[in-house]
């Protein structure tokens, strides 16, 4: 991981108040690694990031999905955010065409691609929606979420993943924007995790202790920001502080019985 200073102004955020309130924000430009267990609610937490910026901040969004049809990624949207302007919205999907082949139409908001395994073809989509979001609608704030590297990972070897990032990162700094890499530690030799460090800036660390989860960011500040108690709720992320449940999304408190700080 560079060792950068991603705090500049809140161009970007994270949409977790705790956190932003002492980072500041993201720079523009910021790689951010979204790294921890698996069942630890990571997609929920880079919904959760894609819901605040795109809804509060106006931002456009790219999501590489892997793991979900991006039909359903754009359905939850719309239930969940019906502010949200789609327009704003586009989705590389990469697991649809197995099973929907020649019946799959695409459209402003999703392009397909044949497999997880066309880096080539991702990356030519992503540079579609770029050209789109970024010289055709003057969109001045765009975020990139990949969902997930360590399902890139399962067809692809980390040599053509890393190239690939590489690529990509750079384009992210070059724009201004941001991207969000989420990925399983548990899934991959050391090696591989220190590897795709090294295309980041920062990172979204979380982790799972006695069935609670915490999170923390590392590479924003000169130093780690404390570990956070949160739960997942749908697309929701709730901070757990000092006996209350802080719901980000809405900023309402819910009481409940007091906490064991970690």
């Amino acid at each position: 991981m560079e060792n950068l200073d991603c705090i500049n102004t809140k161009d970007y955020s994270l949409g977790i108040k705790e956190i932003d309130e002492i980072t500041g924000g993201l720079k523009r430009g910021s790689n951010i690694l979204l790294i921890g267990p698996s069942m630890t609610g990571k997609e929920a937490i880079s919904n959760h990031i894609i819901h605040d910026n795109t809804v509060k901040n106006d931002n456009a969004v790219m999501v590489v999905t892997a793991n979900e049809p991006g039909i359903s990624i754009l359905n939850r949207f719309k239930r969940l955010e019906p502010k949200l302007l789609l327009s704003r919205v586009g989705l590389v999907d990469c697991i649809s065409t197995r099973y929907g082949g020649d019946l799959l139409t695409e459209n402003e908001n999703i392009k397909f691609v044949n497999s997880p395994e066309d880096l080539t073809a991702i990356g030519i989509k992503i540079s579609q929606y770029f050209e789109d979001f970024f010289i055709m609608k003057k969109i001045p704030k765009i975020q990139l979420h990949v969902v997930s590297l360590s399902t890139l990972l399962m067809y692809s070897n980390i040599q053509k993943v890393f190239r690939f990032l590489h690529v990509l990162t750079g384009r992210i700094k070059m724009a201004d924007a941001i991207g969000i890499y989420v990925i399983d530690n548990e899934m991959h030799d050391p090696q591989v995790i220190t590897a795709i460090k090294l295309l980041c800036d920062c990172m979204i660390e979380v982790k799972s202790e006695n069935d609670r989860n915490f999170i923390r960011t590392v590479g924003i500040l000169s130093e780690p920001t404390s570990w956070l108690e949160y739960q997942v709720h749908g697309d929701k992320l709730m901070i757990i502080k000092e006996g209350i449940t802080i719901d980000n999304k809405n900023m309402q408190k819910h009481l409940i019985s007091p906490l064991v700080k970690a």
